[in-house]
């Protein structure tokens, strides 16, 4: 039986499609190994996120070679779409696909054994208006399963390369996402994450359906308890978007909102499109709509250009809108993006000093948010063993980290559990009542 190995670079629709890949190969009769033994076949999954993004994929795609000179080296993703050029020219990289046709994949494997001639088999992704299919019927990691409903983006903001990388925005057949979403809650999956490359998106090219839509239909899938978005824009918070969360009973009270700055000079510079005037009636809608909603989001600092008072207003924006966690990156200039020609790039040390402001803000806002929640009882999904012995930790709907005592059965189990110690990065709590889902929907109590 031939072995393949898989190495996966940057965010998670990258990793869905790892998962993806693996099952084409799994189909074709392959055993799965580490990525540090003696594969036959090695499949190196980039990015191209960053200057960086490219420069770790091309350190990882050399290790494999040098490690095993006589495997077919594979490399497929971001770097791979946006650069075939350069990856083709490394010695040793034998196929090369982008972020389309990944199901040609194993026949391009089987085509370069024979001929032993390197074959690049990326198109033009720009071209491409149709979603591909690849499915992911269970996961490696066993609570939380990722469903990717969209691919692209049409934004074309000047900090980011994606949409050339990923091509336009392609929204995935809604049967398709609700087949497969019941298929993962049949595995035995108690938590889905839509996701995708601008996944609030979902629908905007689609005839007579929407992301509300969506989210209705994924309501009706019994036993699947919670629903997460795993990104969405603010101007594709709609008042139904909104609505339709409002009423739901699975969609969690966490929504991750990038936000990538809180000036309106600099949203104009990144090509964003949206004011804060509007990100701000947004969320007010949002937070009346969902009392006790964790809205978490990310900030690019140091953007070129960015003054000392456009720093203030972002700090200051987020503040008053209360965020309960954020995700602070230093702008990193990606070649071949319009912000990476722009004037008054910003010193690294100023960059430093604004991030770690900002890390320290978002720690004081979680550590807030949590507070709220102190000897409240929250539903916890645990997801793995914690660091202390007998003691588990996983998420509460709202994203909050929680560590508790319990048994290791109880691992993708959805269980009650009262915060005793609220804080951050971790909250401690107790286990009251494991809710079993068997056909009888009996609830097993434990400590009242």
């Amino acid at each position: 039986m031939s072995t393949v190995a898989f190495h996966t670079l940057g965010c998670k629709v990258n990793h869905y499609e790892t998962e993806a890949i693996w099952q084409l190969f799994k189909e074709a009769e392959y055993e799965r190994v580490d990525f540090e033994t003696n594969a036959d076949v090695f499949v190196i999954n980039t990015c191209t996120v960053t200057n960086t993004g490219d420069k770790k994929s091309r350190q990882v795609i050399r290790r494999a070679i040098r490690q095993n000179p006589d495997a077919v080296v594979c490399v497929t993703g971001c770097y791979a779409q946006t650069s075939p050029a350069e990856i083709m020219d490394i010695p040793g990289v034998d196929v090369v696909v982008g972020t389309q046709d990944r199901t040609k994949l194993i026949g391009y494997i089987e085509d370069y054994k024979k001929e032993r001639q390197p074959i690049n088999g990326v198109g033009n992704i720009m071209k491409n208006r149709t979603y591909e299919e690849l499915e992911v019927p269970y996961f490696t990691d066993r609570t939380r399963a990722s469903l990717k409903i969209q691919e692209g983006c049409n934004n074309f903001c000047t900090f980011c390369i994606i949409p050339w990388a990923r091509g336009l925005m392609r929204s995935r057949d809604p049967e398709k996402v609700i087949e497969q979403a019941t298929q993962l809650v049949e595995s035995g999956y108690k938590e889905i994450v839509l996701t995708g490359i601008h996944t609030g998106g979902y629908g905007q090219d689609l005839k007579n359906y929407n992301l509300a839509q969506l989210l209705r239909d994924l309501e009706e899938i019994d036993n699947l308890e919670r629903i997460r978005i795993s990104s969405i824009e603010a101007s594709q918070l709609t008042d139904e978007v909104i609505q339709v969360i409002a009423a739901s009973t699975k969609v969690v009270r966490h929504l991750h909102i990038p936000l990538q700055s809180g000036s309106d000079s600099v949203l104009k510079r990144m090509r964003r499109k949206y004011t804060m005037a509007h990100f701000s009636e947004r969320l007010t809608r949002l937070h009346e709509a969902l009392p006790g909603l964790a809205v978490t989001s990310d900030v690019i600092v140091g953007f070129p250009g960015e003054t000392e008072e456009e720093f203030q207003e972002t700090y200051d924006f987020i503040v008053d809108h209360h965020f309960s966690e954020l995700h602070v990156f230093p702008y990193s200039s990606r070649i071949g993006t319009p912000a990476a020609r722009m004037d008054d790039q910003i010193d690294e040390q100023v960059k430093n000093e604004r991030v770690h402001r900002l890390i320290s803000l978002s720690d004081q806002l979680a550590k807030a948010y949590a507070s709220q929640f102190d000897q409240d009882v929250l539903e916890v999904i645990p997801e793995e063993q914690g660091d202390q012995p007998g003691t588990l930790v996983g998420y509460a709907d709202n994203y909050m980290k929680v560590q508790f005592s319990a048994d290791e059965d109880l691992i993708g189990q959805l269980v009650k559990v009262k915060i005793t110690k609220a804080d951050y990065p971790i909250n401690e709590g107790q286990v009251l009542r494991v809710i079993s889902h068997a056909s009888n929907q009996t609830e097993h109590t434990i400590v009242t």
